[in-house]
C-alpha cells in the first residue's frame, strides 16, 4: 500500500510542476502581449478600420432562448455600436417566454417573406420580421434547436462578409466591434477574432451602456469576477504571442462567413460549439496547407451576467467541461501531431493535460491524502503536493487581476482591487473544490451521452431609468 502511495505521490507532484510550468509561460506571455499592446497606438487601427474605403459588412449573430429580461437591452446596445455597415440578427429559439414578442413590438417588427439561402443545416424557421424603427434589425422566429442550430440559422439569413456571435445577454461596449474588425483589415489569413467578456453583476446600464461597475456584493459573481479576469488576461491572450489560440468565446467573437459556411457552419450535436468551431478552422487550414490565424484582442468588452445560484453555475460548468471533452474527442487526432504544428504539439496538449485532467488528477490526489491519513501513512509531500496547486491557483490569479489593473483599470477604486484578491484566495479555498466536482460530474454525463445544455436562470440586467426633465 505504501509503494502504491509513493508513485500516485510521485505523479502528483510531476503533474504539478507540469502545470506550474505552462502556467508560469502563460503569465509572462500575457505580461509580454500586454505591454505590446500598451506601447502601440491602440486606435491607430481603429482609425484604418473607419477610414477603409471597402470596410466589411458586419452581421451580428444573436441566439436568443428564453432571454426576454435582457433580450431589448443587449439589441439596444448593439444599435449603439459605431460600426458604419452592420446588421443585426437576433434568432428567436422557439423561446416558450416573451422574447419574441418583446423584440416584435419594442422595436416595431413588422413580418417579411422568408427568403434566404439555406446553406448550413438548421431547424425550420417560421418568420423573419424586419424593425420599421431599425432597418439594421431583423428577426428570425425559428423552431427549437440548440443554440448551435441558431447561430447556423443566423449564418444563413446574415448577408455580411464577416459575423460577429454574440449572446443574447451580452452587452456590448460602443467601439468593440471595429476593434474586432481590425485584425481581418490587416492580416490576410485572420479567422477569427475574439475580445473580453466581464461580468456585470451589480453594475447598472443606461440605455445599453454601463454607467455603474461594481465588484458584487455577493461572493459567488464576484468569485467569477477574478475567474473570468484569469481565463481571457492569462488563459486567452497569453496564447497570442505562441500562436496557440483555440478559443474564441461564444459571448462575443468575429468570424470570417466563407470559413465558417465551408467548414459546416456549427456543430449542432455539441455544447461547446464555440471552441469547437475554432479548433476545426484551426485544423482544416493546416490540413489544406492554409494556415489560419485566430486573435485575442484584449480591450473590446463585452460584458454578460453570470450565474448567481450554486445549482444555476453547476449546470454551466458541467456544460463547458462536457464540451472541453467534447472537442478533444472530436479532434483528437491533432493531440500531439506535428502536422498541426503549435495548435497540435502545444495548445491541444496544453488542454488535455492541464484542463481536462486536472479535475480527475486532483479528485484522486484528495482522495490519496484522505486514505494516507486513515491508514496512519504520513509524508509532509502530501502536504505539499496540496498546498502547491492550491498556492499556484492564488498566485496566478492575483497576477491577472495585477496585470488587469494595470492595462486597463476596469475597477480603479482601490478598495474594489483589494477585494479581488481576497476573493482571488477565497476563490482556490472554497470555488474550486465545487468546480472539482461540477467537472467530474460533467465528464462523467459526456461519457453517458448527455447533450441538454440544462436551464439558465437570468436575474436580467440592473438598468437606470433616464431622469425626467422638467417641460
Amino acid at each position: 500500500m505504501t509503494l502504491v502511495l509513493h508513485v500516485l505521490l510521485r505523479f502528483g507532484l510531476a503533474w504539478i510542476v507540469l502545470v506550474s510550468l505552462a502556467q508560469l509561460t502563460l503569465v509572462v506571455s500575457a505580461g509580454v502581449e500586454l505591454r505590446r499592446l500598451r506601447q502601440r497606438d491602440r486606435y491607430q487601427l481603429w482609425r484604418r478600420v473607419m477610414s477603409a474605403p471597402m470596410i466589411p459588412k458586419v452581421s451580428v449573430l444573436v441566439p436568443a432562448y428564453r432571454e426576454e429580461l435582457s433580450v431589448v437591452d443587449t439589441v439596444s446596445s448593439l444599435l449603439a455600436m459605431s460600426y458604419p455597415d452592420l446588421e443585426i440578427v437576433v434568432v428567436n429559439d422557439g423561446s416558450p417566454d416573451e422574447t419574441l414578442d418583446r423584440l416584435v413590438d419594442h422595436f416595431d417588427c413588422r413580418s417579411v417573406h422568408p427568403i434566404f439561402q439555406k446553406v448550413v443545416p438548421c431547424a425550420d424557421v417560421r418568420a423573419i420580421y424586419r424593425s420599421t424603427r431599425e432597418p439594421r434589425l431583423v428577426v428570425v422566429d425559428k423552431f427549437n434547436g440548440g443554440k448551435a442550430d441558431a447561430l447556423n440559422a443566423g449564418l444563413n439569413v446574415a448577408s455580411g462578409r464577416l459575423v460577429c456571435a454574440i449572446d443574447a445577454d451580452t452587452i456590448v461596449s460602443p467601439d468593440a466591434l471595429q476593434q474586432l474588425v481590425a485584425p481581418f483589415m490587416y492580416r490576410d489569413d485572420t479567422a477569427a477574432a475574439g475580445g473580453t467578456v466581464r461580468l456585470v453583476n451589480d453594475s447598472v446600464l443606461r440605455r445599453g451602456r454601463i454607467t455603474r461597475l461594481e465588484v458584487p456584493r455577493k461572493i459567488l459573481p464576484g468569485i467569477q469576477i477574478v475567474e473570468y479576469i484569469r481565463a481571457f488576461t492569462i488563459g486567452r491572450l497569453g496564447w497570442n504571442p505562441l500562436g496557440g489560440n483555440l478559443i474564441v468565446s461564444g459571448a462575443f467573437g468575429v468570424f470570417r462567413r466563407d470559413l465558417v459556411l465551408e467548414a459546416g457552419g456549427y456543430e449542432r450535436p455539441t455544447v461547446g460549439e464555440d471552441m469547437e468551431l475554432i479548433v476545426r478552422l484551426r485544423r482544416l487550414g493546416y490540413e489544406r496547407g492554409e494556415p489560419v490565424w485566430i486573435e485575442m484582442l484584449p480591450d473590446p468588452v463585452a460584458w454578460t451576467e453570470a450565474p448567481e445560484s450554486l445549482r444555476v453555475l453547476a449546470r454551466q460548468r458541467n456544460r463547458w467541461q462536457r464540451g472541453l471533452t467534447d472537442v478533444l474527442n472530436r479532434h483528437r487526432i491533432m493531440i500531439g501531431n506535428p502536422k498541426y504544428r503549435l495548435a497540435g504539439m502545444l495548445s491541444m496538449p496544453y488542454y488535455l493535460v492541464v484542463e481536462f485532467m486536472a479535475p480527475v488528477i486532483e479528485f484522486f490526489g484528495l482522495v490519496l491524502l484522505a486514505v494516507g491519513l486513515a491508514v496512519g501513512w504520513y509524508e509532509p509531500a502530501v502536504l505539499w503536493w496540496v498546498a502547491a496547486a492550491y498556492g499556484l491557483g492564488v498566485a496566478v490569479t492575483i497576477a491577472a487581476v495585477w496585470l488587469d489593473s494595470q492595462a486597463f483599470g476596469v475597477y480603479p477604486d482601490a478598495r474594489q482591487r483589494l477585494r479581488l484578491i481576497g476573493l482571488a484566495v477565497l476563490e482556490q479555498v472554497v470555488y474550486r473544490p465545487m468546480t472539482l466536482v461540477w467537472r467530474l460530474w460533467g465528464m462523467i454525463d459526456f461519457f453517458d451521452g448527455k447533450t441538454s445544455w440544462g436551464e439558465q436562470v437570468r436575474k436580467g440586467f440592473t438598468t437606470e431609468e433616464p431622469a425626467s426633465t422638467a417641460a
